[in-house]
C-alpha cells in the first residue's frame, strides 16, 4: 500500500510534467525548516488520533496560492508533509472533491483541542495526587 498518491502518469510518455526542469528546483529544506515539517508530523499524529474519535477526518488549511480552503484527509496531510521532508518540495495541489467542510477543522482549532485534552488529563492528575 502507498502512503502517497499514486502519480496517474507514471511511466507515461506523454506526462505533461515531463517537459518540466527540475533545474529550477526550490532548495532542500533548511534544519529549521525541516524540524517545523517533523513536527507538524508529531503533531498530525495526535489530532488524528483526538480528533477521529468525534467524527473529524483531516485538516481545512486556507490556501496561499489561490485564497481558497483545502481539505486534506489524515493520510494525505501526512504523505504531502512526508513528500516535503524528501523533496524539500510541496506537492501540486487540487482542492478535494465536494468535502463536508463540517468533517474538517484548522490546525489552530486541532491544536487547541489537543492542549485542553492534555491540561484535562493534567488536572484531573493533579486531582489524584492531591
Amino acid at each position: 500500500m502507498h502512503e502517497e498518491p499514486i502519480d496517474p502518469f507514471a511511466g507515461d510518455p506523454a506526462d505533461p510534467s515531463a517537459e518540466l526542469d527540475d533545474s529550477g528546483a526550490e532548495d532542500p529544506l533548511t534544519a529549521a525548516e525541516r524540524q517545523d515539517v517533523l513536527e507538524d508530523l508529531a503533531d498530525l499524529e495526535i489530532y488524528q488520533a483526538l480528533l477521529t474519535a468525534i467524527g473529524v477526518r483531516g485538516l481545512v488549511i486556507e490556501c496561499e496560492d489561490c485564497h481558497e480552503p483545502h481539505y486534506f484527509d489524515w493520510d494525505l496531510l501526512r504523505g504531502n508533509l512526508k513528500h516535503l521532508l524528501t523533496s524539500g518540495r510541496p506537492r501540486v495541489h487540487e482542492p478535494a472533491f465536494d468535502p463536508d467542510p463540517d468533517h474538517y477543522v484548522t490546525w489552530e482549532y486541532a491544536r487547541g483541542y489537543a492542549d485542553g485534552v492534555h491540561d484535562a488529563l493534567a488536572s484531573a492528575t493533579d486531582d489524584n495526587d492531591g
